[in-house]
């Protein structure tokens, strides 16, 4: 059930999302600063090929600000844009029953993308 999930996901929206974390993954990686904001758009964008079956959980915190700071800097650079591409197809999805669980998804990536820094996928 989680392989056609996915493909669906893929249709209602997945790949795009994809594409675009893929594509700002690519622009951050442009300076040496931005190569911790690429490296989490990548990673971000991979899960949002295949959201079903994988999970978010917060990472053990270490002390200090960095994250707090990091996932700052981040909704600036271009943290609100792929959130409300999230947003945008969360709510076209849940218009529709079958879309239901599709915007859902949606939802979880757009709390995802506010704030990647301190999370993991597994």
């Amino acid at each position: 059930m989680k392989i056609l999930g996915n493909i669906i996901w893929l249709v209602f929206g997945g790949l795009e999302t994809a594409i675009e974390y893929l594509i700002a993954g690519v622009a951050m990686m442009i300076t040496i600063i931005g190569i911790p904001f690429g490296l989490q758009s990548f990673k971000i964008g991979i899960l949002a090929l295949w959201p079903f079956g994988s999970k978010v959980v917060e990472k053990e915190q270490q002390p200090g600000c960095l994250n707090l700071f990091m996932n700052v800097l981040w909704f600036f650079i271009g943290g609100i844009w792929i959130w409300l591409t999230h947003i945008f197809f969360g709510l076209l999805l849940a218009i529709t029953i079958v879309g239901i669980p599709f915007a859902k998804m949606h939802f979880r990536m757009a709390k995802i993308a506010l704030a990647p820094f301190g999370k993991e996928v597994i």
